[in-house]
This record gives C-alpha cells, sequence and structure tokens, in this order.
C-alpha cells in the first residue's frame, strides 16, 4: 500500500503537489487541519508499505515512525519542524532542513531541481517566507503582477488549513489537494475561474475583515496580543491573520488567540520577521506548545497561563 502523509496547509499540501507531479501515483490519502500534526500514527502499517511524508515534525511522529520501519515499511520523509535524533535506518530516507528561511516545498523543490518551482514559491509564500519567496520568484524572472498572485494563493491555501476541526474549514485538505493536482502551473489555478483560488478568495476577506476589527488586548514594543472569539472564522484566520501581523511590524511578536469552547487559548505566535527564532521556544515551555523557530502555537492555553505567556514572550525577545 502506498500512502501520502501531510500537513494541511500550503507547505504540506504543495509539497506533495511537486512529488506526485514527478512521480504521478494512485496513494491513500492522509491530512488533517494544519494542528493535526501527529498523522502517521494514523496509517497501520505493514512490511512493504510505502510512506511518502510531508511537513510534520518527525520528532512529533517518532514512535509512529519507528514502528512504520519496524514493520518493514519504506519510508520518503521531508520536513523542516524539529525532528529530534533522526533514526538510523535502511528504509528511511530523510531530508530534514531545519533553516528558518526555508519549507518543505522549497526542500521537495531541490530534490527535483526546480520542476515545479512556481508551485514552490507558492508554498514559500503561503508559509510567510516572504523575502526568500520574493528572492526565487526574481531570479526566476516573476514580474510584480505574477508574484503578487502566487502570494495571494499561497495565502489562501495556507488559510484553509486552519481550524480546530475540518468542519471549521472550506475544503477537506485532501480534497483541495485533489482539486490543485490538475493544475501543472498556479497560474493555471488562477486562470480557471472554478478553482478553489477564487471561493477561498472571498472567504478569506470576510475572514480577515472580522479580524482586523479586534483590538489589541496587550501592546508593548516586543509583543502585540489579540484575543479572537470562539467561531470558526476566528480559528480559520488566527495563523494567516498572525503572518499579515508579522509583516506589518517586523521588529515585533504577534500572538492570535482563539477562544476555545472548554474555556482556553489556541495560540498563533509569530517570532519578529527581524529575528526569525525563538517562536518554539517560548511555545514549548507549555503544554501542547510545540512548532519551529519562526512560528509556533499552543493548541490549549489555560487562561490562568495567559499572564506567564505574555511574560515570556517578553522575556525572550527583551
Amino acid at each position: 500500500m502506498n500512502y501520502d502523509v501531510f500537513n494541511g496547509d500550503a507547505d504540506g499540501i504543495i509539497a506533495l503537489l511537486q512529488w506526485r507531479f514527478a512521480d504521478p501515483l494512485e496513494t491513500q490519502l492522509v491530512t488533517g487541519v494544519k494542528r493535526d500534526i501527529k498523522l502517521v500514527e494514523q496509517v497501520e502499517v505493514q512490511a512493504g508499505d510505502e510512506l511518502a511524508i510531508f511537513d510534520v515534525s518527525m520528532e512529533k511522529n517518532m514512535s509512529a515512525l519507528e514502528q512504520a520501519l519496524a514493520q518493514g515499511a519504506h519510508v520518503f520523509y521531508a520536513d523542516h519542524h524539529r525532528s529530534g535524533t533522526i533514526p538510523s535506518h535502511g528504509n528511511l530516507d530523510a531530508h530534514i532542513d531545519l533553516d528558518a528561511n526555508t519549507c518543505t516545498a522549497l526542500i521537495v523543490d531541490k530534490l527535483l531541481k526546480g520542476r515545479f518551482h512556481t508551485w514552490a514559491i507558492t508554498a514559500a509564500y503561503g508559509d510567510n517566507l516572504i523575502a526568500k519567496a520574493d528572492e526565487l520568484a526574481d531570479k526566476a524572472g516573476l514580474d510584480a503582477g505574477q508574484k503578487a498572485q502566487l502570494k495571494e494563493l499561497g495565502t489562501l491555501i495556507n488559510y484553509n488549513g486552519y481550524g480546530s476541526k475540518v468542519d471549521d474549514l472550506h475544503f477537506h485538505p485532501a480534497d483541495l489537494y485533489q482539486a490543485l493536482k490538475q493544475y501543472v502551473s498556479p497560474f493555471d489555478a488562477i486562470a480557471d475561474n472554478a478553482s478553489p483560488y477564487y471561493q477561498l478568495q472571498s472567504a478569506y476577506q470576510q475572514d480577515m475583515n472580522a479580524a482586523q476589527a479586534v483590538p489589541a488586548v496587550h501592546e508593548s514594543s516586543k509583543l502585540k496580543l489579540f484575543v479572537l472569539p470562539n467561531n470558526a472564522a476566528s480559528r480559520r484566520i488566527s495563523g494567516v491573520y498572525g503572518n499579515w501581523l508579522a509583516n506589518q511590524n517586523p521588529d515585533s511578536a504577534h500572538a492570535v488567540l482563539t477562544e476555545n469552547a472548554d474555556g482556553t487559548y489556541t495560540v498563533s505566535l509569530r517570532a519578529p520577521l527581524s529575528n526569525k527564532q525563538g517562536a518554539v521556544a517560548v511555545c514549548g515551555q507549555f503544554s501542547m506548545g510545540g512548532g519551529r523557530e519562526a512560528a509556533a502555537g499552543i493548541n490549549a492555553l489555560s487562561k490562568d497561563d495567559l499572564a506567564a505567556f505574555i511574560d515570556a514572550v517578553e522575556t525572550y525577545y527583551a
């Protein structure tokens, strides 16, 4: 059996798109909302199975990965999140790069020698690697209008991945992947009025307008923090809103908290773009926290811990 395991955000979807454009194969798709990262354990592995895994932390999936290898599966693994100690195993082909200025789709782009480069640039924009994406787009000879189109498409694909459950999303990530797979170029997706691009474009603007109307609850030279209400629109927009805020003020950290039904907060933290490190160190101090250097989160932060979270961010970036 062949399995494709991938994060439901822009980076995971587009990393897999490139891989399957290069190596078309019918596979079982395993994915979910962006924060659903323990995906490898969802696969019932048997000897001889082939797993291709994109944009989910190896560290968070280590026990399931080791079990899959022990069962005799062959695993290709590409990612840019914290990996832990990478297993030394003949059946594991791991491509892990923790550089804050790369993403999984760019790792795959290098492996494929740029065969679907405009898709990789789209993923970089979606993962908020704006400077890197601009640099790659300029080298590729794209004009300002084309760059803006790829940036918007990447942002919209990423936006679709946020939610506490799949019902919050406009498209199940597997369905979005399948819909995009018919476009070998991202410009083809943009040119097709029936593509998901246009449905996501309209929904994104509505959700963004609602988020931008919410005032900050904490603001200092080091951190700006917002709390969004408990609804699907807030859960959908939280991550891309955090990216948008980071680009407005690159010298500050930004946190977007969304109220959960149980009284906790879901946290999206963005490190300052001028100092893209430390987000995972801050969020890792709290239960259910994780991520990467430039962007991290906490799935359930107690309201009693909000002051401690603010203090942790302020202290780290002091």
